[in-house]
């Protein structure tokens, strides 16, 4: 095991992070992309240190293949993308770069200061960058050319003993974002890491705070919950930290409502889940089919107008109407939502009368 050092103000050596050599995190090298590394590599080359950091640091140690690989790097978004001619810069007050491989992105942010807290925009150090992570799982920074985890905070071992500490301090974490409320709960239900009593007391006391999140970040952590294959597991924990109801509102109250429901909602989650893992090349479509069918299969329109064609189109339109104001705050693509609807209606015995009356319009 290394020791990594930085100066104090007067000058004096300060130990700053714990550095575990290959023989000590395990990581065997033919696990990281080899586009990745050659993104490291060449930012190295060309005098900038860079890392892979985040959650594919903690798969990679506890043996997963990571979905993944952001990398953070001293460059500037600016200065990355004339290094790479198949990237972009995206964002606008935080801006990093997308560094393209055929179909595969990679994640490339510059470290941050800490000096407008932990959601500020201004560049930094490394040693900084490590302030501004939310737990300390997700706080580790691997170097595949020296074949080093560099560990600020403890991180490997809250991996090896499955618990989450935070990173920012309680008091701040979730007034700075609340999203990462949600990022908790799912490293919970994803990792089987434990949430400690502090932190799952926390969540529940900020849960109100997920109120004015904008509904496109709620969008994006959803859809994510979604194409997981494990939502069963994110919307349980997520119900049993009280922040549920402020993603899905109208499914939590019916769940709240109606036990039965509830049963019924969950297996489809896990149906879902199994999708997922079984056509990963599934489009979003067919997965809110999951999410909206105990919804509409519990409308009574559809039940009374089935058998009047003439009706088939007002049925779809009060459904539509319906099913959206369902899902909100989320707002996936409509083409999406509206293939959902379909299908479901489908699967209840009306999607064949809707499509031969939008025919002969």
């Amino acid at each position: 095991m290394l020791i990594r050092y930085s100066s104090d103000s007067r000058g004096k050596p300060v130990k700053k992070a714990v550095i575990y050599t290959k023989e000590e995190h395990k990581i065997p090298l033919k696990k990281v992309d080899p586009d990745a590394l050659y993104i490291i590599r060449h930012l190295r080359e060309c005098g900038y240190d860079a890392y892979i950091v985040g959650g594919a640091v903690r798969d990679l140690i506890v043996g997963k293949a990571p979905k993944d690989f952001d990398i953070v790097t001293e460059a500037t978004p600016s200065k990355i993308k004339k290094l790479f001619r198949n990237s972009r810069i995206i964002g606008k007050r935080f801006r990093l770069v997308h560094v393209f491989f055929g179909q595969k992105i990679f994640e490339v942010s510059t470290f941050r200061s800490i000096c407008e807290g932990s959601v500020g925009n201004s560049f930094g150090t490394m040693d900084e960058d490590v302030q501004r992570r939310d737990f300390t799982l997700n706080a580790l920074y691997y170097d595949p050319i020296k074949e080093q985890v560099i560990d600020y905070v403890n991180g490997v071992e809250d991996i090896k003993k499955k618990v989450i500490h935070p990173v920012i301090p309680l008091d701040r974490i979730f007034v700075e974002d609340p999203v990462r409320m949600l990022r908790a709960v799912k490293y919970s239900a994803t990792t089987g890491c434990k949430l400690p009593h502090s932190l799952k007391s926390k969540i529940r006391k900020s849960a109100h705070l997920l109120s004015p999140v904008s509904p496109s970040r709620l969008t994006e952590e959803l859809l994510k919950i979604i194409n997981s294959g494990h939502s069963y597991e994110i919307v349980s924990a997520a119900m049993d930290a009280d922040i549920f109801m402020y993603l899905q509102p109208a499914a939590c109250a019916l769940m709240y409502a109606d036990r039965n429901y509830e049963k019924k909602y969950m297996l489809h989650l896990k149906e879902l889940d199994s999708l997922v893992k079984t056509e990963p090349e599934s489009r979003l479509g067919k997965r809110l089919t999951y999410i909206v069918y105990d919804f509409i299969s519990s409308l009574t329109d559809w039940q009374k107008e089935v058998s009047t064609k003439s009706a088939a189109g007002e049925l779809y339109t009060k459904t539509w109407n319906q099913c959206r104001h369902f899902v909100l705050p989320m707002n996936p693509q409509r083409t999406e939502l509206e293939y959902a609807i379909k299908n479901t209606l489908t699967q209840l015995g009306v999607g064949v009368r809707i499509g031969k009356k939008k025919a002969r319009n």
